[in-house]
């Protein structure tokens, strides 16, 4: 069967199936890609300092600080938090705990010995966690103290007040909305300290600080209670605070492990959030200038946020002035009275600051051939991303890739986006010294100060296929270009190296007992 006929095929047995008001094509186009897969990203060799990640000098620090502070003090820079997402897995190995019917830790022989010790080592530590009082007064309200279950070896009862509805139900929050981290008004969660990071470099000059949340539908209302407090104990600020869901149009459908459409036990399609890659649409309609982009998890307390506010604005001030010089140069390009020498200029700034490419047939071009290629690379959206040496963390990282035309791009790319199979890309994906902490501001607006349309400027080719669960049957769940990744594809795209000090990352409930989340 030819692809189109198959392509074809599918398309009206899904439209007779689903009944959606999504498009069928759209439907099909998903499942065909969990059918087949995705073309691997070709790496070329890793960004390092020098090839593709620019080091900071003292001097270019002071220039990057004095634009940084103009455009903020113009109310230029939005902060967008992605934070739809539940605590479920912050706390997945003590829910797989729950599930095992065992009442501590030490009796649970015949569970994973990896999951048990971090169990045993949270129990230990527990009041070490900001959370702690609050766990001992849901118990108490209950007639139980905490100690005593304790001494009792009970961490069964202990957990289920700290993650279902018997008590603190942590389980069902967002990861937003549990406490991280003790403070001299309360302990704060990462809403509060997100907050507190920004009114030190989002605010302007008449002290407003914009900041864009993405939520949960199922937690709208909380979330919006939560951050409402922590505004009421900041009264002299000047917030504005703007909240969005994940579009639900953006879901995929899921199959199972025989490429057969996916079925709930009540027989329903099972439709899936589609990653992060899902919120460029909520990027795309913020309207915003300048953004800074920052996972919700990677806070710290305000003792330890000195190396972040810093760089925060370096890289600012460095998108800034790469922001600038480009429109300059597209202005540059499109004078009827256009030199040579202004198109090597251009070139070469291209080249050299914004780490471009230029086909091999660059120099034989005419002079508008020229000035007509170097505008239509130019006219992008531009992203500056901070990078972290990297510490053995799983995620993206920086690397130079080939394109399908053959060009060659700095890109973060992801582990799933590589040929693991091809003993060459392995060797180039373990050779890469740094790792994206998800550190970007971004420039979402053209030379003429229009909105682009970031949708445009993706790689849907980039998108992968994971394995998940449902129900206790194994499924192929089709994740969408990732934000950071195949989502910012066709953008502009410089790394900078950064602190590890701006890298603090709360993957598991464990990750809140090193020193730089304990130390407050």
């Amino acid at each position: 069967m030819s692809t189109e006929k198959e392509f074809r095929e599918t398309e009206k047995k899904l439209q007779d199936i689903i009944g959606s008001s999504v498009p069928a094509r759209v439907l099909a186009d998903q499942f065909m890609r969990l059918k087949k897969g995705f073309q691997p990203t070709v790496l070329k060799r890793a960004c390092k300092p020098s090839d593709g990640i620019l080091t900071l000098s003292d001097e270019l620090k002071a220039q990057l600080l004095g634009s940084y502070e103009i455009a903020a003090s113009e109310g230029r820079f939005t902060k967008f938090v992605p934070s739809s997402g539940a605590a479920t897995r912050m706390f997945k190995f003590l829910l797989e705990f729950l599930k095992t019917g065992h009442k501590n830790f030490d009796s649970a022989t015949d569970c994973d010995e990896s999951h048990l010790e971090m169990g045993r080592t949270f129990i230990r530590s527990l009041s070490s966690f900001a959370f702690y009082d609050d766990l001992k007064d849901a118990l108490k309200r209950d007639n139980m103290s905490l100690d005593e279950l304790l001494n009792q070896g009970d961490h069964r009862t202990i957990l289920e007040y700290l993650l279902t509805e018997k008590g603190l139900n942590f389980s069902y929050f967002s990861k937003g909305m549990i406490p991280f981290h003790d403070a001299e008004d309360g302990s704060r969660t990462p809403y509060a300290e997100h907050i507190a990071e920004a009114i030190e470099y989002v605010k302007d000059k008449d002290g407003k600080i914009r900041i864009h949340f993405t939520i949960s539908p199922t937690r709208k209302e909380a979330t919006e209670k939560h951050i409402a407090e922590i505004l009421s104990k900041l009264p002299k600020f000047n917030f504005d605070i703007t909240y969005s869901e994940q579009c639900r149009k953006t879901d995929t459908i899921a199959v199972d492990l025989n490429n057969e459409i996916f079925r709930t036990d009540d027989n329903k399609v099972l439709f899936r959030p589609a990653g992060h890659g899902a919120l460029l649409v909520n990027l795309n309609e913020l309207n915003a200038d300048l953004v800074y982009l920052k996972n919700i998890d990677n806070v710290v307390p305000d003792n330890f946020r000195a190396d972040t506010i810093e760089y925060k604005k370096f890289i600012g001030g460095l998108l800034v002035q790469l922001q600038s010089q480009t429109f300059d140069c597209i202005n540059r390009l499109s004078n009827p009275g256009l030199t040579e020498l202004e198109v090597a200029v251009t070139a070469l700034f291209a080249v050299s600051k914004l780490y471009m490419t230029l086909p091999d047939n660059f120099g034989s071009m005419p002079l508008y051939g020229k000035a007509d290629y170097l505008i239509s690379r130019l006219d992008k959206p531009i992203r500056v991303c901070g990078m972290v040496k990297n510490q053995g963390e799983p995620g993206g990282g920086p690397f130079w890739i080939v394109g399908t035309d053959g060009s060659v791009s700095p890109q973060i790319v992801e582990k799933s986006q590589v040929d693991m199979n091809d003993p060459d890309q392995v060797e180039i994906l373990k050779s890469s010294t740094h790792f994206n902490p998800v550190d970007i501001v971004c420039g979402l607006r053209n030379y003429r100060g229009e909105q682009f349309d970031l949708m445009k400027y993706t790689d849907p080719e980039t998108g992968f296929i994971s394995y998940k669960s449902k129900q206790g049957r194994d499924l192929k769940a089709l994740e969408l270009p990732g934000l950071w990744n195949g989502s910012m594809a066709d953008w502009i795209t410089v790394f900078v190296e950064v602190p590890l000090s701006t890298f603090s990352p709360v993957k598991t409930v464990n990750d809140l007992l090193k020193d730089e989340h304990q130390n407050s």
